[in-house]
């Protein structure tokens, strides 16, 4: 089996993008997410894994603001994370994590939010007692924050891209 090449998003790969997200979500909602965060320019960071020259996996980080009061402080929003359902529990998805983590990083993001399985997330550093003191129509048991600094917010609004506002 060949290894799994990670690397960003290039043009041409929406349909795959799509067709991937639509099988392993079993719907069209994260795939119109991608669409709109796409169109709008809201997009940080998109992530492929292909293997053979098949996309197997996406992973997407969308610009998220945090406000508190008058400051406004620059996070990412994880969403979504998908791996075509017949290349499931090869680790692709951790690849996709863990390398989008280290650019995030590297390009200087403080902080990011995900709406997720605490369990699988978890892994990762994100947690729900991290993103507790944040406002959000999302707050829940399923909202977890991992910060790479410890300058970044515990609390504030958060203000999503406006696609989120279409998810049901």
């Amino acid at each position: 089996m060949s290894a799994v090449i990670i690397r960003p998003e290039e043009s041409g790969d929406e349909t795959a993008i799509r067709l991937l997200l639509v099988n392993a979500f079993g719907g069209e909602a994260e795939a119109k997410l991608v669409d709109d965060l796409r169109s709008a320019g809201d997009i940080v960071l998109s992530l492929v894994a292909a293997r053979g020259g098949e996309i197997r996996g996406h992973i997407l980080f969308s610009r998220l603001l945090v406000r508190n009061g008058d400051e406004t402080f620059p996070a990412v929003a994880l969403a979504p994370l998908g791996v075509h359902p017949a290349h499931q529990r090869e680790g692709i998805g951790t690849a996709l994590v863990e390398d989008a983590h280290a650019r995030l990083a590297a390009q200087g993001e403080k902080l990011s939010l995900v709406l997720g399985e605490p369990a699988y997330y978890g892994r990762f550093g994100y947690s729900r007692e991290r993103a507790a003191g944040f406002e959000s129509v999302y707050q829940g048991e399923y909202l977890q924050a991992l910060a790479w600094d410890d300058a970044a917010p515990a609390s504030g609004r958060l203000d999503y891209p406006p696609a989120f506002a279409d998810l049901s």
